[in-house]
C-alpha cells in the first residue's frame, strides 16, 4: 500500500505499521501470528494543499478488493482486512461519502465490507518492511502478481 501512495504529490511520508490491536509495539511475528489483534496499515502525512483526503481514500478504494473481508489478495486473515482509519468527523464524513457512493456504482456484485474506523494507536513496522517496493523491487513484483495488479486491470479500469 506504501507504493500508490508515495508516488503523489503532496505526500510527505507514508510508514508502514500496525493498529488497532491489543499489544503495544508489536513486532510484525506477533501481528503475522494473528494474536494481537493488529491490522497491518500504512500511516500518510500529507499536505492537504496539494491532496486532499477525499483523494486519499479514492487511491485507497483503487489499491483493493472491498468486498474481501478476510485479507487482501495472497494475504489472508484479520490483519489484511480492508479498513480506513479515521482521525476526524470531516474524515469519517468524507469516506463514508466515498463508501456509499462506490456502493450505489454498482461497480461490485458483492455488498462493500471495508470499515471506516477511528484510528488507533499506530506502532511504525521494523526497516525490513519500510519502502518495501523500493528494498525489494523484484520481490513487490512477484506479489503484486499474486492477484492485485489483475484484480485492479478488471476492476478499475478509468
Amino acid at each position: 500500500m506504501v507504493q500508490p501512495f508515495d508516488t503523489q504529490p503532496g505526500i510527505q511520508s507514508v510508514v508502514s505499521g500496525y493498529t488497532g490491536g491489543h499489544t503495544v509495539n508489536p513486532t510484525y511475528a506477533e501481528v503475522a501470528s494473528h494474536t494481537t489483534g493488529h491490522t497491518e496499515a500504512v500511516k500518510i502525512t500529507f499536505d492537504p494543499t496539494v491532496i486532499s483526503y477525499a483523494e486519499l481514500v479514492d487511491i485507497y478504494w483503487r489499491q483493493t478488493d472491498p468486498t474481501d473481508a478476510s485479507g487482501q489478495f495472497q494475504d489472508r486473515g484479520d490483519s489484511y482486512r480492508p479498513v480506513i482509519f479515521i482521525n476526524s468527523p470531516t474524515q469519517r464524513q468524507a469516506a463514508t461519502a466515498s463508501k456509499e457512493k462506490l456502493a450505489a456504482s454498482g461497480q461490485f456484485d458483492e455488498p462493500i465490507v471495508t470499515s471506516i474506523e477511528d484510528a488507533q494507536p499506530f506502532y511504525p513496522a521494523e526497516d525490513e518492511h519500510q519502502d518495501f517496493y523500493r528494498k525489494n523491487p523484484f520481490r513487490y513484483q512477484i506479489e503484486e502478481m499474486g492477484g492485485r495488479q489483475a484484480f485492479i486491470a478488471k476492476n478499475w479500469q478509468d
